[in-house]
């Protein structure tokens, strides 16, 4: 019995407000490509500012191409309630989008996480330009969320200090988890190449980037989480990074589950509270 109250109490506090409206955009994108991108708001026509959700990337890569539309039910639940239009690009290679994938970072053993980073960037650029066409979208106090590999998209389009963006939220970021290693073990790809490209993207970045990393994060072990951190703040950029206790069965799933929710609210409505 006390099973099935919790899951109606969860159940009803991730429920999206009654009025929101859903529908799927089609955004233009880098190189004609179009990216599907799911927009929900609420009723009217009020410029209201943007947050746009970016998606990760299944370690199997047959899965790319059926993925749908992401909808992060707790995090664009959140923002609705708090007033924005919440945007999610499936972006290029992914789904109905569709295209070649335009994230691939080479061989395990030489990867370049820093233009594969800049590439997903380009993506979340072009569903930001175009949404700020929209009447119903404030031209700035723009948001960029994103997990695993849509936390390094957020990471890397901080090196460009995108205008009117005050703020961005890496969950989990990333790129090379799960991956089969030379040694035919899993794991890592070169985790020393994620430091240097954070480093990278960290020397030109300006606009304020929370870093969320849960305790049993099995793509981005906590150790690599604070490496990348602090080499991006070392470099220049402005990182907060906040690690966070192990959740569920893998903590790579926080930003993508409704129960992560009472985890990570309190650290984003926090960070919020301190831009500009």
């Amino acid at each position: 019995m006390r099973r099935h109250a919790f899951l109606w109490l969860l159940a009803l506090l991730f429920a999206f407000p009654a009025a929101a409206q859903e529908q799927i955009v089609m955004v233009p994108g880098t190189g004609g490509s179009t990216l599907v991108t799911r927009v929900m708001k609420s009723p009217g026509e009020a410029r209201q500012p943007l947050v746009v959700i970016n998606h990760g990337s299944p370690a199997d890569s047959s899965q790319r191409t059926k993925m749908e539309p992401p909808r992060y039910s707790a995090l664009s639940s959140w923002f609705l309630a708090r007033g924005y239009v919440v945007a999610l690009p499936l972006r290029r290679g992914y789904g109905e989008t569709g295209g070649a994938w335009a994230e691939a970072y080479g061989r395990c053993e030489t990867p370049d996480y820093y233009s594969a980073g800049l590439q997903s960037a380009a993506d979340v650029q072009a569903t930001i330009d175009f949404m700020r066409t929209q009447p119903y979208v404030a031209p700035d106090r723009t948001l960029v969320v994103g997990q695993s590999a849509g936390g390094w998209a957020t990471v890397a389009l901080s090196s460009r200090n995108p205008p009117g963006v005050s703020g961005m939220i890496n969950f989990a970021g990333g790129r090379g988890g799960h991956q089969k290693l030379p040694g035919g073990g899993i794991g890592n790809c070169t985790p020393d190449a994620l430091v240097q490209a954070a480093a990278r993207y960290g020397a030109t970045a300006r606009v304020p980037l929370l870093w969320i990393y849960a305790e049993n994060d099995s793509f981005f072990e906590p150790a690599l989480a604070r490496r990348m951190a602090a080499a991006y703040d070392a470099a220049g950029g402005k990182a907060t990074y906040r690690p966070v206790g192990a959740f569920g069965r893998d903590g790579h799933s926080l930003a993508s589950s409704d129960s992560g929710a009472p985890i990570w609210q309190p650290l984003v409505q926090s960070f919020l509270a301190t831009l500009k």
